[in-house]
């Protein structure tokens, strides 16, 4: 499990990271994302699935330190 910054320095904002379940495209099991994690692998085939940090982007006040400036101003023109 990969986080932003190793930790996300936008959690330290949040009481605890919010928790998502998704399905892994490649076998359909459950996968616990949460809010702090870039990716998660699944635990049954390997694959990886990664978090949307396109939201991050548009309220954290580290974002443009944690994906790079190019990156950051990428997503942010997609407003």
């Amino acid at each position: 499990m990969s986080k932003i910054f190793d930790k996300c320095g936008g959690a330290a904002n949040l009481r605890t990271p919010a928790l998502t379940i998704k399905r892994c495209p490649e076998c359909g099991e459950e996968v616990e994302l949460f809010s702090d994690d870039t990716e998660v692998v699944c635990k049954k085939c390997g694959f990886t699935i990664y978090n949307d940090i396109e939201s991050c982007i548009q309220w954290c006040k580290y974002a443009k330190e944690c994906v790079g400036e190019e990156l950051y101003n990428k997503l942010k023109k997609k407003d």
